[in-house]
């Protein structure tokens, strides 16, 4: 049968930048092993299988796969699948349009608020559903430092120290001094295991100082999949991050926001929103949020 799917490119206003996103949304009947060999073929970071929710009222249920396993969560593909949903509700009256509506991600149910600029593109922003919670897990500074190519006194910066924090799916932060730093930063597959802890397959990096004014961080990710792979943005870690930002710069109370700046290193330049409410001296809600740009539809004949 033909299921109609859609490429985005998200966490970007710009198309060709950013980071894609395959969402197919006629997924009735398709089987896990099914919808793994889809997500192969398209061969993006993640994919989306949308499907009838479990709950009335709710929008959609999410299946979110990469090329090797199911996510239980993941940013981008929210924010992205979140801006498309909203299109197909609108179509040709898009333009202008909002809409809050609620998703279903193996991690929980989502609270998604869309925003649309034109019939193609368009502003999400969601709760994250689990709050960011240290994970406690020994790190070598100099394991890291040689896994990622550089010196242990490059990592580091102010009392921000490499942590493991995790929103649904586990993160290494790790700080660096500068942007030189974070540029020269290049994995080695062969040091991966010795160097990062159990149950941790990505690390992310990142580094106060920043590319343009009004952002205030700038970041990269590096996962083990098909050897290493860099990620242009990476909601999920974005969500885990609000817990290092919250412990170490010990925020006040209220809502505090920030801009992310990842995958220019990639030529794929992103910008992620983090927003996160401090109560009674630690994180209480966050919220991660982007654009996203409409660039192909089509149909899968499987």
């Amino acid at each position: 049968m033909s299921r109609r799917y859609a490429i985005l490119d998200v966490f970007t206003k710009e198309p060709l930048a950013g980071n894609q996103l395959a969402v197919v949304l006629d997924s009735d009947g398709l089987s896990d092993s099914r919808m793994q060999a889809i997500t192969r073929e398209f061969n993006l970071a993640e994919t989306v299988f949308v499907r009838p929710p479990a709950q009335p009222g709710h929008r959609a249920a999410l299946r979110i796969f990469c090329p090797a396993y199911e996510m239980p969560f993941a940013g981008h593909p929210t924010v992205g699948t979140a801006v498309l949903l909203a299109l197909e509700s609108f179509g040709a009256e898009a333009a202008g349009q909002d809409a809050v509506f609620v998703v279903e991600e193996k991690v929980g149910a989502i609270r998604c608020a869309v925003a649309l600029h034109s019939a193609k593109a368009g502003h999400a922003i969601f709760d994250v559903p689990r709050q960011a919670a240290r994970v406690e897990a020994p790190v070598d500074d100099e394991a890291l430092a040689a896994m990622l190519g550089l010196l242990p006194s490059e990592i580091g910066f102010e009392n921000h120290r490499p942590s493991v924090f995790s929103a649904g799916v586990p993160y290494l932060h790790v700080p660096v001094r500068d942007l030189a730093v974070i540029g020269r930063a290049r994995p080695l597959i062969q040091s991966w295991q010795a160097a990062m802890p159990a149950g941790v397959g990505a690390v992310h990096l990142y580094t106060r100082e920043t590319l343009a004014v009004g952002h205030q961080f700038h970041a990269r990710m590096f996962w083990l999949g098909e050897g290493i792979i860099e990620d242009p943005a990476t909601g999920s870690a974005a969500a885990a991050f609000a817990g290092a930002v919250a412990h170490f710069d010990q925020l006040p109370a209220g809502t505090h926001r920030f801009v992310i700046e990842q995958g220019f290193e990639m030529q794929r330049p992103s910008l992620i929103g983090l927003e996160v409410d401090i109560e009674n001296g630690g994180l209480h809600a966050s919220r991660i949020g982007g654009d996203a740009v409409l660039i192909a539809r089509g149909t899968l004949d499987v």
